[in-house]
């Protein structure tokens, strides 16, 4: 394998990010999603929310390249509300220090070479920098893959679920919570299709 490495992303990634989103996507999530879902995804409007991504304050968006090759992302920042809130509305008593993860996606033809462990292992060392002391992510209930993933690394449903409708299907997902202290063998642990 040529080096593989994670930087934050710069503008200049948001094609590719929104490439490798339609990508993966179009690959992995057509079944949960609905196939006229993710055939809707429009790559340009996509380029245009990764750019705003990439510069909004607060928040970091890193790539994974292998060799030039950018082949993954994964979006964090400070949880909003919303996202670590009980079902009655009731923030944690750690509101202030919880991060979210909102995405880890690698495209599937670069999976299993590591390149998720190192971008959660990125963001996390980045969060707990920035004072966060555990984090968040939402997955679909149906991906084993993103699942198994994060249970690798100590993240765990935490009992909070949520219902997304795409128009087409109807996805649970599962609030899944851990520390941002992490340490694993990315061999072990990496996807093909984190989300």
């Amino acid at each position: 394998m040529t080096d593989a490495t994670v930087r934050i992303a710069t503008a200049d990634d948001a094609a590719a990010i929104a490439r490798i989103q339609v990508r993966t996507w179009r690959t992995a999530y057509a079944e949960a999603l609905g196939r006229a879902t993710v055939e809707a995804l429009d790559e340009d409007a996509l380029t245009a929310e990764w750019a705003a991504a990439v510069g909004h304050a607060g928040s970091s968006v890193f790539v994974a390249l292998e060799g030039s090759e950018l082949v993954g992302f994964c979006a964090a920042g400070p949880a909003p509300d919303s996202d670590i809130a009980a079902a009655d509305g009731t923030p944690p008593d750690d509101a202030g220090s919880v991060a979210l993860i909102s995405t880890v996606l690698v495209e599937p033809r670069w999976g299993r070479r590591g390149h998720g462990g190192r971008l959660f292992g990125t963001a996390a060392h980045a969060l707990r920098a920035g004072g966060h002391t555990r984090g968040v992510t939402w997955t679909a209930q149906s991906d084993s893959a993103s699942l198994s993933f994060f249970r690798s690394v100590g993240w765990n449903p935490d009992g909070t679920v949520r219902t997304l409708d795409t128009g087409e299907r109807t996805v649970r997902e599962l609030r899944l919570t851990g520390g941002l202290d992490v340490h694993f063998d990315t061999d072990r642990v990496d996807s093909a299709t984190l989300g």
